[in-house]
């Protein structure tokens, strides 16, 4: 029996991994976010400046130094925007932050479990890593694989190339 609790520990944490991850994707398309929008608010700010190189001789100062530049650059973006795709953005920032929140104590969960089974069969360590890759891989190509359907459903006449999100250039 002691084999049967830990295997169900095992897949029990790794669906409470899968769970908020498909759940998060869901969420957050159904946020009406205009992303031509914030690419106009973008584009209306000057690029943050870069750093010299030789700061990440002192990798701390390089580090603080960019952060600055990216913090600036963020706030000139933010006050671009209107007070509509600002509360827009918020939302759709704190909802993903929360299911990240909620994965991610998931993911510490399944890595207890999958050590302890691990343990009960006595197997290497390497087996635990291979286990952490293998089942992350899964628990993320769950939320891919089901959104490619959902969208093949959908758009049945799609191209492949209809199917790519537009990149921005820069």
């Amino acid at each position: 029996m002691d084999y049967v609790i830990h295997w169900a520990g095992f897949f029990g944490g790794w669906l409470l991994v899968a769970g908020p991850v498909f759940q998060a994707s869901l969420e957050l398309q159904e946020e009406q976010l205009d992303r031509e929008e914030f690419a106009r608010a973008i584009d209306s700010v000057d690029p943050p400046k870069r750093i010299s190189p030789w700061w990440w001789l002192l990798p701390p100062v390089g580090w603080i130094l960019r952060q600055r530049t990216q913090r600036g650059f963020k706030d000139a973006v933010m006050k671009a925007l209107s007070a509509e795709q600002t509360e827009k953005l918020l939302a759709f920032h704190n909802k993903g932050l929360g299911w990240m929140i909620v994965a991610g104590g998931a993911a510490l969960i399944a890595t207890k479990e999958t050590w302890e089974l691990v343990e009960l069969y006595e197997a290497p360590v390497w087996v635990f890593w291979v286990g952490i890759v293998v089942m992350s891989l899964i628990s993320l190509g769950f939320t891919v694989y089901n959104q490619v359907k959902t969208f093949q459903m959908l758009h049945p006449d799609a191209t492949a190339v209809d199917r790519r999100r537009p990149r921005r250039g820069r």
